[in-house]
């Protein structure tokens, strides 16, 4: 078909995307990543989300990342389609889903034993897999104590996950359970997600490199472009079809409009003038920049066409750009360097 034609030539205009160890757990990722928020189940058609894995595939990506509560679990369910359609194998990809959000019943959320095996046996079915590479609890649960939460190790020993990993925990958090999962013999946590980009870099930069040397935890970034506000495409305004017009996002169009939201704007036209001398896109240079960070594992993309995902795929093109020199102006530029240690409890 055309579609499949134009996905086929985006594949062969995108340069292959280099694999990264996830932490220290010896899982193999690429480096950029394909994430369903929003999109998949929602916002595109099930057609164009299967050109955009297709793409994405193509192009070396092995990284999915979805979640249950992405659309009310449609996410799952169209992402699980394509993968039975397409018949890849199994062993080539990495599947990655999130629990905490599962349903409107009092024991549908949260990360007691109940709601994780329930909600990823939930996941499985929808995703028509038997196992996820790594489950993610998808934030902390104050109602449960840590020695309940998403480290039980059914999941694991029953094949249900192989790896499992925190998304949005504080540094504390993931360190009592990293030692609550010594302690009993358990697989320790392997990831962090969290979300990191120009505007937005302390914990990654700073707090997660901590807990890399103490205990190797990987970090799998989200939101390169700050929910497409890098992208430059709100320099002007807010597009009708833009994520920041959603309904449900108004927390993201009140951040464009605000004080710091128009500071930001006026650097990001500065950062275009740098990226154009690079001869790349504003959001490749954004997406190469975090990807110059050592400790992150993999940066997960969003896209709602090929065309997107195909210009965004190519900044694994840019790293190689970003000398010294560079990134010395990037810094000049934002004004908004982390300095610090935060201390962790052992």
């Amino acid at each position: 078909s055309e579609t499949a034609g134009e996905s086929a030539q985006f594949a062969a205009l995108t340069p292959a995307c280099p694999s990264r160890n996830l932490g220290k757990s010896g899982l193999r990722v690429s480096c950029l990543g394909l994430g369903t928020w929003v999109t998949f189940g929602g916002q595109v058609t099930d057609q164009v989300a299967e050109e955009l894995l297709t793409l994405a595939y193509e192009s070396g990506v092995n990284l999915f990342d979805t979640a249950e509560v992405y659309n009310g679990g449609r996410s799952e369910v169209v992402l699980g389609k394509i993968i039975k359609k397409k018949g890849w194998r199994r062993s080539s990809l990495v599947i990655t889903t999130k629990l905490f959000w599962g349903g409107r019943a009092e024991m549908e959320r949260g990360l007691s034993r109940k709601h994780i095996i329930e909600g990823l046996r939930e996941s499985l079915q929808r995703l028509q897999l038997d196992y996820v590479d790594v489950v993610f609890a998808n934030r902390p649960d104050p109602t449960t104590p840590i020695e309940g939460r998403a480290h039980d190790p059914m999941v694991i020993n029953q094949g249900m996950a192989m790896y499992w990993g925190t998304s949005r925990w504080s540094s504390v958090e993931i360190m009592e359970a990293y030692s609550m999962a010594r302690q009993f013999n358990q697989i320790p946590p392997v990831c962090e997600q969290a979300e990191y980009h120009m505007f937005q870099r302390e914990k990654v930069e700073v707090q997660l490199p901590e807990l890399a040397l103490k205990i190797g935890i990987g970090a799998m970034t989200w939101s390169p472009l700050a929910g497409g506000i890098i992208s430059g495409k709100y320099a002007s305004g807010i597009p009708p079809c833009s994520r920041a017009s959603l309904k449900g996002h108004q927390w993201m169009k009140d951040r464009l409009l605000s004080e710091e939201g128009r500071r930001q704007q006026r650097k990001l036209g500065e950062l275009q003038a740098l990226a154009q001398r690079l001869g790349c896109t504003l959001a490749q240079l954004a997406i190469a920049w975090c990807l110059r960070n050592p400790g992150v594992s993999a940066v997960l993309l969003g896209a709602s066409g090929t065309e997107q995902l195909a210009e965004n795929l190519r900044a694994v093109q840019v790293l190689p750009k970003l000398s010294p020199s560079v990134l010395s102006e990037v810094e000049q530029l934002l004004g908004n360097k982390p300095y610090g240690r935060k201390e962790l409890r052992p």
